[in-house]
Parts: structure tokens; C-alpha cells; sequence
């Protein structure tokens, strides 16, 4: 019996055991089973992306930028195709110098190559390839692609490139694109618009491609690609296209833009010629310029160096960013602010013996022994200094100031360039905030006398005297000087025009303008300007001036032959044609040019002769100084 019990026991024991195993076997199954469930059923959407994320990559499709055109539909900026020779780091196991030593037998890699790509590593944004060499030739491109098992993390690129066919015409009106560097990717980063740079490694840098980069740049588009294990591309599955940049068509005239450029010849300056009745601006010259293809894939040390350290300032845009005082052209401005404020008539005339005396200040006028009886025509055509003198101490410089605003003097034009300086229209509210001592904060009787011939603290940009000259050619009305006209849709080709009415107007009468139009044809006919503008074949409104650069000790009188060439007087002139019907209005400077009338009127002609006529100056012989003894005032 004791056998027996012991045996039902250990089955009974056998069973249990049996039972608790299997339960567990079947916990584990419905977990098993559980899991399965939760995996293709409740998870499936989820994983099938997954597994489809690492069958399909999303490459960008990046737009082609649009292109800058003048206002006859010249191309100024434009894209080609080319093929570039490509490293990326991260996929290079040995040494990278000896690398691109190796790649050297197959294609031409100068020193200046090994440099900017140095320098395109050290400005990456991330670990993408970088060119070592762009532009390469078909023969490079089939000796590489025999060789190219050797050379992994090496690739041959198709790439859109951007290229400027003018080269150094009008490249501080168009600017220039460049590689997106660190800076550059933080700031797209941090905008709102970051996914659409994907694939974008060009941005513009400088110019109208700076200040228009969202309108050229596009949408980018995208193509879901179906890719192997090793991430090589089997096949595209779908597609949606990019759209294209919209087009900037300028209201510059590139044949009148290369006419001034020839005309300044080597000498320093700018130019800004606009026509008064929209606000176009036909000319935006900035002497000397430079070559923007430099910058596109990455400026070479050896030309930054030469661009950098000129004495010259080639990359200054001066008509946005050069601020001189505007000398004698100030004239016409100040006579109309007598008319309207009542502290002049036309008729009213001083005896000028030569020089004017405010307290123990004794203000030369430039002709020696005065120029007689002068009213305000006379004042104009002949320069007159002390009529001026006289005429501002009688108006005070807060009047000044006040009437001078709305012609833009001392204002941003808010023309479509970045980085435009404000220059200085004195007033005793200016002076207070611009200067630290207490003695250096108040406003001397004496300081209001050299405003009124454009000197003592006036500084302006050349762009607001030509600016102010248009505006007073149109009559008052003023319409915002811009160098964008249309901008075009890269897809619907539907054109927006970007000024598309005036500002607003200045309360002027009609009859004091016409006294000064008239004064200011009187330069051109009999005055400082005379003798370049006979015979023109139109009739021409125009100012001359001689803004100095360094001071003259009291009592001495200037002499261009006893200083350096960098500190003689920069010359000056504004002007607008046909008198009656104003067509272009422009204001010109040529540093350390001597006077308006011998370096800066001759180019005026030839731009008005080239618009208006349509003469072409000798190429061989650009507009010269005059080489007889002449002053602002024809002598």
C-alpha cells in the first residue's frame, strides 16, 4: 500500500507540473501571439513607414535662381551647367593632401583650387562634399570616370553655376552669390524658411542678389527615390518639381550704365542717374568696380588680397555708402528754400565784395574781389558764395534742416540695397545727440554759415543728391528711387511692378520752381557748365561743385599743385534734360576730381548724349578733365 500511495502521489505531482508548464507555455504563446497582434496590427502604419524610410530617400530638387535682366531684357545674371569635381571628407580614409596629390594626375588642380577648398572646408556647414575643382572639360571629366574606382568619396557633379556675362559692369547694382557658410546656415536655420534651402548651397551674398535672394532662390521640390541596402539609388518613384526663381528685371540701362563706366576711366567715383517721373534709376555706377564671377564658387586669396587692400576701395558701394559734402549743387535747394519761407525774391540782390564777416570769421568767396550786384539767377549761374553766406544766416540751419528733409537729404532713399548710409542734414536737435561734451552739443551762429554753400557738417550720399535732383526736375512729387522695375514670376511669367505710384509730394509753387529750373539752364547755357554743354542738341539743367576734403588754414587759398592727388577737392554735378520735360536727372562725383565743371560735367554729357541722342563717346578716349585753368565759377 505504501508503494501504491507513493506512486499516485509523485503522478499527481507529474500532472501539476505538467499543468503549470503548460500554462506558462501558454502565457508565453498569447504574449508571443499578443505581441504579433500588436506589431501588425495596432503598429503596422508605423512600420511599414519605417521600413519604407529605409527603402525611399527624399532628395531635394533645388529651383534654378532667376534671372536679373536690364530694362531691354540684356541678361545680367544667368545659369549654366557644369561639372565639378567633388570631395567629401567624411568618406575619405586616408590622407587628404595626398589624395587630391593622386587626383592631380587626372585633372588640373592649381594651387589657388587647394586653397579655396581649404577655406570652403573651414566655412562648411556640415559634411557635404566641396569642390575641388569646377568647370572641368569633358576629357577631365571621361579621365576621372576611368579612374574612379580609386578614389571613394570623390564624385563628379552635374551643377547649375551662376555667372555674370558683363563681369565687372554694374557688379554694385547685381552683387554676387556665394557658398552657404556657417553664418549663412544658422540664420536659414533659424528663419522660417529652412527646408526649403535643403540641397540649396548658394545664396546670395552681396546686391540685388542679397536683397531679392527669397524672390530668385524658388521653391525647392523633392523626388522620393528608391534606394538599395547600400543607399545606391534603383529608382525614382515619384516627383514634384521645383519652381523656378522669379526674374528681376531692372530699370537700369546697361548701355548707359557702360557708357559712364567708360567715361569715369580709371578715376574714383559715382554715379546715379534716375528718371524723375517713376523713380527708375537708369545708372548706378560706383568707380572702380569689380569682377563678381570672383566670388560665385569662392574667391582665391591672391584677388581678395588685391580687392581688400586697394587704396582705391573697389568693393565700397559708394553711391549707397560714400557720404561728401555736397558742395555748390547745394545752391538751388537753398535759393528755393528762400522763396518758399519768404527770406528772398527772385529780384533781391547783395553787393558781393568777395567775401562775407561773421564775428571775427572772415568767409572767402572763390572769385577774388567779388562778383558785384548778385540776385538769385546770378547767384546760381556763377556760384556765388557770399550770397550764400549771407542767405543762411538769415534762414538759421533748423530751417534749413527742415526744408530740406523731404527732398531726402540726410533721409534713407529706401532703395532696394542693403546697407544704405543715412549721412547728415545738421540741425541743433542733431548736433545735441551726435556729440558727448556739453561744449560740443551747442550750435554756433557761426557753424550755419558754410551750410548754406554745401560744406561745414553736410554729408550726403550720392543717391540723395540725385534723388533730391529728380524730385525737384519732377516738380515736387516724389517717387522712391528703386533698381528692381518688375519682378517677373519664374512660373506664370505674371510681371508686379515694385513702384507702382509716388510717395508723396512736396507743397513747392510752381513759380518758384520755375525760377530755379530756370537758373539752373542758365549754368548750363552761360554759367560754370557752359562750355561743355554747347552745341548739345537739348537743353540741360545742371549744377556744378567742389566739396574739400582736407581744411585750408585761415587765410590761405587753395592749391591743388601744393597737395597730394588724395587730397584735392572732389568735383561734382547734378543735372536733369530736356529742361522742360525732364527724361533723366542725375548727380555725379569724382573724388579728388577739382572742380564740377572740368572732371564731373563731361561725364554728365556723355551719359545725357548717349539717353537722350543716343551718341556713342570714343570708347578709346573716355571723358577727360579740361586742361585749361577753369574754377567753379568759369574763370
Amino acid at each position: 500500500m505504501t508503494e501504491l500511495k507513493n506512486t499516485e502521489r509523485e503522478l499527481h505531482l507529474f500532472r501539476l507540473r505538467l499543468s503549470v508548464a503548460g500554462g506558462v507555455v501558454f502565457i508565453l504563446f498569447a504574449c508571443l501571439l499578443a505581441r504579433f497582434i500588436w506589431l501588425q496590427v495596432y503598429k503596422h502604419n508605423d512600420y511599414v513607414a519605417q521600413a519604407e524610410d529605409n527603402r525611399i530617400s527624399i532628395v531635394p530638387v533645388v529651383p534654378n535662381r532667376g534671372l536679373i535682366l536690364d530694362r531691354n531684357g540684356v541678361v545680367l545674371a544667368r545659369n549654366y551647367s557644369a561639372y565639378t569635381l567633388e570631395i567629401t571628407p567624411s568618406k575619405i580614409n586616408g590622407d587628404l593632401e595626398t589624395l587630391i596629390d593622386e587626383l592631380a594626375t587626372l585633372v588640373d588642380i592649381q594651387p589657388r583650387d587647394r586653397k579655396r577648398f581649404k577655406k570652403l572646408q573651414e566655412e562648411s556647414r556640415n559634411l557635404a562634399s566641396s569642390p575641388i575643382r569646377v568647370r572641368l572639360s569633358d576629357e577631365e571629366v571621361a579621365r576621372f570616370s576611368a579612374q574612379r574606382y580609386r578614389f571613394p568619396g570623390v564624385e563628379i557633379q552635374a551643377r547649375l553655376f551662376r555667372q555674370y556675362p558683363l563681369g565687372a559692369v554694374a557688379s554694385h547694382v547685381i552683387g554676387y552669390i556665394g557658398r552657404i557658410n556657417q553664418r549663412d546656415a544658422k540664420e536659414i536655420d533659424g528663419s522660417d524658411d529652412a527646408t526649403n534651402y535643403r540641397g540649396t548651397e548658394h545664396i546670395g551674398k552681396e546686391g540685388l542678389e542679397k536683397n531679392y535672394e527669397e524672390q530668385l532662390h524658388g521653391k525647392t521640390g523633392y523626388e522620393e527615390v528608391e534606394v538599395s541596402a547600400g543607399g545606391r539609388p534603383i529608382r525614382t518613384l515619384s516627383r514634384t518639381a521645383a519652381t523656378p526663381g522669379d526674374n528681376l528685371i531692372l530699370s537700369i540701362d546697361i548701355e548707359l550704365q557702360k557708357v559712364v563706366e567708360q567715361a569715369f576711366g580709371d578715376r574714383r567715383g559715382a554715379l546715379i542717374a534716375i528718371e524723375p517721373s517713376t523713380g527708375d534709376i537708369l545708372a548706378y555706377v560706383s568707380m572702380p568696380t569689380f569682377d563678381p564671377n570672383l566670388f560665385v564658387e569662392g574667391i582665391d586669396q591672391q584677388n581678395w588680397d588685391a580687392l581688400n587692400n586697394s587704396p582705391d576701395f573697389p568693393l565700397l558701394n559708394r553711391p549707397l555708402s560714400g557720404s561728401y559734402p555736397p558742395g555748390s549743387t547745394y545752391k538751388p535747394f537753398m535759393a528755393l528754400a528762400a522763396l518758399e519761407l519768404g527770406k528772398r525774391r527772385a529780384t533781391d540782390a547783395i553787393s558781393d565784395p568777395g567775401f562775407f564777416i561773421f564775428g571775427n570769421h572772415r568767409f572767402r568767396d572763390d572769385k577774388e574781389g567779388g562778383h558785384g550786384m548778385v540776385d538769385m539767377y546770378k547767384s546760381i549761374v556763377q556760384s556765388c558764395d557770399t550770397y550764400y553766406y549771407l542767405l543762411a544766416n538769415d534762414l538759421g540751419v533748423d530751417a534749413i534742416h527742415d526744408f530740406m528733409k523731404p527732398f531726402g537729404f540726410g533721409q534713407k532713399t529706401g532703395i532696394d540695397l542693403r546697407f544704405e548710409r543715412t549721412g547728415v542734414l545738421p540741425s541743433t536737435a542733431w548736433k545735441a545727440a551726435a556729440y558727448r561734451k556739453p561744449e560740443q552739443k551747442k550750435w554756433y551762429a557761426g557753424e550755419t554759415i558754410s551750410i548754406g554753400i554745401g560744406q561745414g557738417y553736410n554729408s550726403f550720399t550720392p543717391l540723395q543728391l540725385a534723388q533730391a535732383t529728380s524730385i525737384l526736375a519732377n516738380n515736387g512729387v516724389v517717387m522712391k528711387p528703386h533698381l528692381v522695375k518688375v519682378i517677373e514670376n519664374g512660373a506664370t511669367r505674371q510681371r508686379t511692378l515694385t513702384v507702382p505710384k509716388e510717395s508723396y509730394r512736396i507743397p513747392l509753387k510752381q513759380e518758384y520752381i520755375d525760377i530755379i529750373k530756370n537758373a539752373w539752364v542758365g549754368v548750363a547755357k552761360e554759367g560754370t557748365s557752359a562750355r561743355i554743354f554747347a552745341n548739345a542738341g537739348y537743353v540741360s539743367a545742371g549744377k556744378t561743385g567742389t566739396a574739400q576734403v582736407i581744411a585750408i588754414k585761415k587765410n590761405e587759398k587753395y592749391d591743388a599743385s601744393k597737395i597730394s592727388d588724395r587730397h584735392h577737392d572732389h568735383a561734382l554735378y547734378t543735372a536733369f534734360a530736356p529742361a522742360d520735360k525732364p527724361r533723366i536727372a542725375l548727380a555725379l562725383i569724382v573724388e579728388n576730381g577739382g572742380f564740377g565743371a572740368a572732371s564731373a560735367a563731361p561725364i554728365a554729357k556723355q551719359a545725357m548724349d548717349f539717353y537722350l541722342l543716343g551718341k556713342r563717346p570714343d570708347i578709346k578716349a573716355p571723358a577727360k578733365p579740361i586742361l585749361e585753368p577753369i574754377d567753379e565759377h568759369g574763370h
